[in-house]
């Protein structure tokens, strides 16, 4: 029996930045701010991804789903945060914690496979531009995704069940702001280093897999790009791909700051700012740069908000 309560039911404390109560109101208005403009941004590209016709391909195919991913990501955590912030209680249930951990590890999984998709889409756009929608079609567009969700969430499914069913002894502290895999370990009242060696492995095939992927179409960009006579050309291929790049770089750069790299020893609080500005500026950023270098994007929101006037204007008269 006391093996059974230690290991599942009951509901966790999100520790977060409860012992800084003057700092919760601030973060409350900065998290909600950031949220909302999450939904909003990602929700657009979501939208005129899908109501625009000059936008139905591959491209902005893949950039639909890094929105919605980017999207879902935010609201599975965001919610809770404010709730925790708003008012005393702190709590998380058992259910809404195993939720939590599930999703964002598959959600972040997923992020580097479909990045990794990405850049090989824009491999073909700018080493094969003649023979782009015969090598991209939507069948193979519809595998590539597929395949990111799949092996994504199939890595979710197994070490989310693994991280939870460890024997806690009664420790429900989270010291953090939602449930992540390596908060979580450290309730466990049993020795977790085996276990922790194995996610180190695997986390670390899940990132350089896909950004060696990344780097060789890169590279082969690089090589055709250097070989274009026309800096007409040239202009159009880096615009091409300078989103897409600029996106990996933070991606990547924040993951590899947060998981991989040695770091200084930093108080409790910092190491958690820096993990609340890596789950919540990315988000935000990643609509932003697509939609400032990417005239189509804005195109087709101008097309969109115009439309709506026109239909309102028509309403009224």
């Amino acid at each position: 029996m006391g093996r059974e309560n230690s290991t599942s039911g009951g509901d966790f404390i999100l520790v977060g930045f409860s012992e800084q109560p003057w700092l919760e109101k601030i973060l409350f208005v900065f998290i909600l701010i950031f949220y909302l403009l999450t939904v909003m941004g990602n929700g657009t590209i979501i939208l005129v991804s899908h109501l625009d016709s000059q936008l139905h391909t591959p491209m902005y195919f893949f950039l639909a789903h890094l929105s919605f991913i980017d999207l879902t990501h935010v609201t599975c955590i965001s919610p809770q945060m404010l709730f925790n912030l708003a008012g005393s209680d702190k709590s998380i249930s058992f259910v809404g914690c195993v939720v939590q951990l599930l999703i964002t590890l598959g959600l972040g999984g997923t992020e580097c496979i479909l990045l990794a998709m990405m850049a090989y889409d824009r491999y073909v756009a700018v080493c094969q531009p003649l023979h782009y929608f015969t090598l991209m079609p939507p069948q193979l567009c519809w595998t590539l995704a597929s395949i990111s969700w799949v092996v994504g969430f199939s890595n979710s499914l197994i070490h989310t069940p693994i991280t939870m069913t460890f024997p806690r002894c009664g420790h429900r502290r989270i010291n953090h702001f939602y449930c992540e895999t390596p908060p979580v370990l450290q309730l466990a009242c049993v020795d977790t280093t085996s276990y922790k060696k194995e996610i180190t492995v695997l986390s670390s095939v899940f990132l350089v897999f896909p950004l060696s992927l990344i780097l060789v179409s890169y590279g082969r960009i690089a090589h055709s790009v250097l070989r274009m006579k026309t800096p007409g050309g040239r202009q159009k291929a880096f615009g091409t791909c300078g989103s897409h790049l600029t996106v990996v770089s933070i991606f990547y750069s924040t993951v590899i700051y947060m998981y991989i790299a040695p770091k200084p020893k930093l108080s409790q609080d910092v190491t958690k700012f820096v993990a609340l500005l890596y789950n919540l500026i990315p988000s935000v950023i990643n609509p932003i740069i697509y939609t400032l270098r990417n005239r189509d994007v804005k195109e087709a929101i101008r097309k969109l908000v115009m439309g709506k006037e026109k239909k309102e204007d028509a309403d009224f008269s």
